[in-house]
């Protein structure tokens, strides 16, 4: 009942409404989604100059070849994939297996297959693309194989509901990204469970890893992760295809000889498999988060405005 008093409650009427407008959004074409989220993105672009100076900054520090006309180029261009996030989002809660798989194509699917042929669970190396919402869904459109997921609790009532719904209704289980020993045992029990330790990390046993070059802190447990788990370790890719037409999912051979006893060289190695997919597709990853942030030094804090 005081659930449901939350849910109804005139302030999250609005989230409703916005709720609403979404799935009559996504009963267009996709074209014309992507089309209408890009519109939003260009929006975005103009109106929040905070998040604009973040991607900037980030780019910048990631392509440093980049003229700064091709950076700033970049930058807008990502919001258009931000904006492409939001019709995604709805698509991935209420779309249809068969609508989506129609949309998704495939490869290196084997690599998961024989990773749970052969009892060893796989862990899913992803990274936050703009895809991130639609990407679990788009896997398992593709096949019948337990896929699981790292889950962050939302702080609104009402999306919390929907995207707890939306994505038991084709994930095998929800993970709360502290619940390691979850973790651990959906992989034990030889299921899939989609990772991504490429943002800022400063909890305990976090450390300095370069990415792109610029030291980031970073989540070193991949490799304990691997170690204690014998789980195969799949790099896998979601990316929106460039002409509207759809997506399409990359899972890459298991890495070989990891993880090592150098939890650093393994993070350093992860952020390398990160960095390579990300140059394929660079509008697309999350650079609208503070990836060099660091709260324990400030002189490390890519954000923080130096005086002169």
């Amino acid at each position: 009942m005081k659930q449901l008093i939350i849910l109804l409650h005139p302030k999250n009427w609005l989230v409703w409404l916005a709720m609403l407008i979404l799935r009559l959004v996504n009963l267009l074409p996709l074209r014309l989604q992507l089309l209408m989220g890009k519109e939003l993105g260009r929006c975005l672009h103009l109106l929040v100059p905070s998040r604009r100076r973040i991607v900037a900054i980030n780019i910048a520090l990631c392509f440093p070849e980049m003229s700064a006309d091709d950076q700033k180029a970049l930058v807008e261009k990502h919001f258009y994939s931000i904006g492409m996030m939001l019709p995604e989002i709805g698509l991935s809660w209420w779309a249809s297996d068969r609508r989506l798989a129609k949309l998704t194509e495939i490869e290196g699917l084997e690599f998961l297959e024989q990773a749970i042929e052969e009892g060893k669970g796989a862990l899913l190396l992803g990274a936050h693309y703009s895809t991130l919402e639609i990407s679990g869904h788009l896997l398992t459109s593709q096949t019948d194989l337990p896929v699981c997921s790292m889950y962050r609790p939302q702080k609104n009532a009402v999306v919390e509901l929907l995207m707890r719904r939306g994505r038991a209704s084709y994930l095998d289980k929800l993970i709360s990204r502290r619940d390691i020993r979850g973790l651990l045992k959906s992989l034990k029990q030889n299921k899939a469970v989609w990772y991504a330790p490429d943002q800022a990390y400063q909890d305990k046993g976090y450390a300095m890893v370069p990415f792109f070059g610029v030291p980031a802190p970073t989540n070193t447990s991949t490799s304990r992760i691997a170690k204690l788990s014998k789980a195969a370790i799949i790099p896998f890719v979601s990316i929106r295809k460039s002409d509207g037409s759809g997506y399409k999912l990359t899972l890459k051979a298991p890495l070989k000889d990891f993880p090592t006893d150098d939890e650093i060289a393994d993070a350093t190695r992860v952020h390398q498999v990160f960095e390579e997919n990300i140059r394929q597709q660079p509008d697309q990853y999350f650079w609208i988060h503070k990836r060099f942030k660091n709260r324990n030094n400030v002189e490390l804090d890519q954000y923080v405005k130096k005086k002169k």
